[in-house]
C-alpha cells in the first residue's frame, strides 16, 4: 500500500489540478483506476492508452484538452520524447504504476509512485487509487480492477457482505473473475475498451455517473452497446477457448494462433489459462505483418526474455506471469521453437 505521505502528496496534486488529464492503460485495472479518481474528484478527462510506451502520438490529447496536470495510471513505460514535450508546456506529471522499472530512467521532475519499487509489493493501480480516494461507494470498482489483475484485495470480504448476489465465497481472484456477477461486469468493461473510440468514450461517460454495479449489469438503452459488444466477443472467446483445449490437451505449451476482425489476445490468454491451469499459454493475433502476442504462465517474463533472444525487432513487457509481446509474423515459428526449448530445459 502507499504510505501516508504518498497518499497525502497525490491528494494534494489532485486537489491542485483544475483540469487534469488522465492517461490510463487500456485494461480494467487502468480504467478502474481512472474511474475511482475521476468519480471522487469530479474533474478531468480520461484517455485509454492502447500501446506501450506512452508516446508522442498521444500528445495531441494535451493540445485538445489543455490540461494543467497530467496523471499516468497503470502505464509501464513512457517515452522520453513524450516527457520532453510535456516539459516544454510546464505541466506537472503524476505517474502511479505497479510494473517493474529501473527507477533511474524516470526524470527527476516526475512525481512517481510504485509500491513494487518502494516496498516490493505488487498491487494493482486500482488498489492504490482506492487508498487515495477512499470512497466506499466505489468498493465495487476496486474489486473489478483488482480481480482482473489476479489480485484479491482485503476489502473483498466487505464486498461479499454488501453485494452477496454479485460475489462468490472464494479467495481465488480468477474464480471470482469468471464465476461471479462482479466478474462479469469487469469482463464487460474489458471488452468495452476494445470497441470503437466513440463507444469507448460513451462507456466512460456512463461509468462516471452510475451509482451501483447493477446499473452496469442490467442491460438498458444507456449501456446496450456494451452488452452487444460483450455478447459478440464472449461467444468468440468461448469458441476459441474450446478450440485451444481440443488442440492442446496434453502439451505443456499452448501456442494458439487466431485471426479475425476483433483483437482479444489478452482476454483469450486469460481465459485459456483459467481453463487449462498449469499450462504455459501463448496467444497470437494474426492480422498484419506485426503480431501482438499475450503470454500467461509461471515466470512468463523470464521465459519470454530468453525465447526472444536472436529475434530481430521483438519487444515485450508486463508482469512476471503475464506478458505482452510484439514481433514480425515470420518470426512466430522461431519463437514457438525457442519457447519449447526454454520450457523443456526448465522442466
Amino acid at each position: 500500500m502507499l504510505t501516508e505521505k504518498e497518499i497525502y502528496e497525490v491528494r494534494t496534486h489532485l486537489e491542485k489540478a483544475q483540469n487534469p488529464l488522465f492517461y490510463f492503460d487500456n485494461d480494467q485495472d487502468g480504467l478502474c483506476s481512472y474511474l475511482i479518481l475521476r468519480r471522487f474528484y469530479n474533474k478531468g478527462n480520461g484517455v485509454p492508452v492502447k500501446n506501450s510506451p506512452l508516446g508522442t502520438e498521444y500528445f495531441r490529447r494535451i493540445e485538445e484538452f489543455n490540461p494543467d496536470y497530467i496523471f499516468i495510471l497503470d502505464q509501464p513505460t513512457v517515452s522520453n520524447e513524450f516527457f520532453e514535450l510535456v516539459k516544454e508546456r510546464n505541466i506537472p506529471i503524476v505517474w502511479i504504476d505497479h510494473h517493474e522499472i529501473d527507477i533511474k530512467i524516470i526524470p527527476k521532475e516526475i512525481n512517481y509512485y510504485n509500491t513494487l519499487v518502494s516496498s516490493g509489493k505488487n498491487e494493482p493501480v486500482t488498489k492504490l487509487c482506492y487508498e487515495i480516494a477512499t470512497k466506499k461507494q466505489d468498493l465495487w470498482i476496486l474489486i473489478m480492477g483488482c480481480i482482473s489483475d489476479k489480485f484479491l484485495p482485503e476489502e473483498y470480504g466487505e464486498f461479499l457482505k454488501e453485494y452477496p448476489d454479485l460475489a462468490i465465497d472464494s479467495e481465488d481472484p480468477f474464480k471470482i473473475f469468471y464465476g461471479s456477477g462482479i466478474g462479469q461486469i469487469s469482463r464487460l468493461l474489458g471488452v468495452g475498451l476494445k470497441d470503437r473510440t466513440s463507444l469507448v468514450v460513451r462507456m466512460m461517460r456512463f461509468l462516471i455517473n452510475v451509482k451501483t454495479p447493477y446499473e452496469v449489469l442490467e442491460e438498458t438503452s444507456e449501456n446496450s452497446s456494451m452488452h452487444l459488444r460483450f455478447n459478440l466477443v464472449n461467444s468468440k472467446l468461448e469458441k476459441f477457448t474450446k478450440k485451444a483445449k481440443d488442440e492442446f490437451p496434453l502439451k505443456n505449451l499452448v501456442f494458439f494462433r487466431y485471426s479475425g476482425e476483433i483483437s482479444m489476445s489478452a482476454d483469450l490468454a486469460n481465459k485459456i489459462s483459467y481453463e487449462l491451469p498449469g499450462k504455459f499459454v501463448v496467444v497470437a493475433f494474426l492480422k498484419s505483418s506485426r503480431v501482438n502476442i499475450s503470454v500467461r504462465g509461471k515466470d512468463a517474463k523470464t521465459i519470454v526474455q530468453k525465447a526472444i533472444q536472436g529475434i530481430d525487432l521483438a519487444t515485450f513487457g508486463g508482469h512476471q506471469d503475464a506478458v505482452g509481446v510484439q514481433m514480425d509474423k515470420e518470426q512466430l515459428d522461431t519463437f514457438e521453437k525457442n519457447l519449447n526449448s526454454v520450457l523443456n530445459r526448465k522442466n
